[in-house]
This record gives C-alpha cells, sequence and structure tokens, in this order.
C-alpha cells in the first residue's frame, strides 16, 4: 500500500491528486507545520533524513521530491496513463514541463516568501528601515520581474495547446499546479492571464482533484 505522508498546504496536495487521478488505493499520514516558523515536523526525519514533504512509502522503497515521485507513480502503476507516447513531441514537453515547475517557476516564489517574511519579521524598529529597504530592493529589482517573466512564458505556452504538454491532460499539469496556485495567491497572478487563470479553474474543476482535498484536509493556497 502506498502511504503519502502529506504536510497541510504543501507540494505533497499534488501527490494525492495525481494517485486519485490513477485511481490508486493509498493511506494518508498527516503532518501539521509549525504555526510561527511554518516549518514540517521533526517527526518527517523519521521518514525521510530532510524531514520534508512530499515523501510516499510504497512497500519498502521511501521516495521523496515532487517529480521523482510523479515519475515513479507514473511508470510504475499508470499503464500509460497521464503520459504522452515516447518519442513524441508531446513527450518532450511533458518531460520539459515535469521539471520546469521545480526548477524554473518555483525558486523565484520561494524566494519572495522569504523576503516577504523579512518585510513582517518583528524586529528592532531602528532595523525595520533598513530590513525593509534591503528586501523591497530585492524584489524589486530581480524577484517580482523574474516571476512577471516565468508567468508571461507559461501564459504564451498555455497558447500552444490545451494542457502544457498537448491537448491531452498529463502528469506534467499536475506537476505545475503548485507553483501556478502559489503564483495566484501571493505572486500578482490573476485576470490579467486569462489562459493561466482558465488553467487553474479547470484544474479545480477535475473531480480527482476535489477527491484529493478531501483526503488531504485543508489547503490553504487555495484562499
Amino acid at each position: 500500500m502506498i502511504t503519502v505522508h502529506h504536510l497541510n498546504n504543501s507540494r505533497s496536495q499534488r501527490v494525492l491528486w495525481l494517485l486519485e487521478e490513477l485511481g490508486l488505493p493509498y493511506e494518508v499520514k498527516r503532518y501539521e507545520r509549525d504555526p510561527e516558523t511554518m516549518l514540517a515536523p521533526p517527526a518527517l526525519r523519521q521518514v525521510h533524513p530532510l524531514g520534508k514533504s512530499p515523501v510516499i512509502t510504497d512497500g519498502d522503497r521511501t521516495l521523496a521530491e515532487s517529480g521523482a515521485i510523479v515519475e515513479y507513480l507514473v511508470d510504475r502503476y499508470g499503464d500509460g496513463q497521464l503520459i504522452p507516447a515516447s518519442d513524441t513531441p508531446e513527450r518532450l514537453r511533458y518531460t520539459y514541463w515535469l521539471h520546469y515547475a521545480e526548477g524554473s517557476a518555483m525558486p523565484p516564489l520561494l524566494l519572495k516568501l522569504i523576503f516577504d517574511r523579512i518585510e513582517q519579521s518583528p524586529m528592532p524598529f531602528f532595523a525595520k528601515p533598513i530590513a525593509r529597504g534591503i528586501a523591497n530592493g530585492v524584489k524589486d529589482s530581480f524577484i517580482n520581474p523574474q516571476i512577471t517573466q516565468h508567468l508571461n512564458f507559461m501564459e504564451a505556452e498555455l497558447g500552444k495547446s490545451t494542457w502544457f504538454a498537448g491537448e491531452d491532460f498529463t502528469a506534467a499539469d499536475i506537476q505545475i499546479s503548485f507553483p501556478l496556485e502559489a503564483a495566484a495567491m501571493r505572486a500578482g497572478l490573476n485576470a490579467s492571464r486569462p489562459k493561466l487563470m482558465a488553467f487553474l479553474d479547470c484544474i479545480h474543476a477535475r473531480p480527482a482533484y476535489q477527491k484529493a482535498l478531501e483526503r488531504g484536509g485543508k489547503y490553504e493556497l487555495l484562499s
């Protein structure tokens, strides 16, 4: 039996969704973030040394990293579902987007989260203008332009096909969902990019997505 070690409001929501799309049985073991630090609890280190989510166990196998988990589940249990045929243009795009999600799209979003928290963190009054000035400078000169560039790129790419890898929904769409949901929540993704917003509307309406929300619990990236 596959067990998903599920951290609230995290990338592991994608794994639950993928399992629902594939129609596979699985168990969910829940972990809650520390309300002050928002970090995963130490108990996750007992599953994987890095103590991060997502992690799955499948028999005697333990696997971390979203992309690796997606590839493992699709290859081992998918029976051709959610992946384009090999040696096709769609397969190449599938592989690209599967890795782009975490390799390119997420880093500037994570940097924005960190620098937003620097601005909001309690500190001596005399340090606040300095810290906020540095944080705003980094965001304005580097982070926000990077986010804009990536959102524009993804919007344009969705103009080429219905889904990211082609005309069929694939696991690459599941993988790219997290950075897009994060961008919609805290990085300015809105109706000015209608194709990306339509993509989010489409995935949120999928029955498997809704079922994964029921299994995973509260998911504040949707708020």
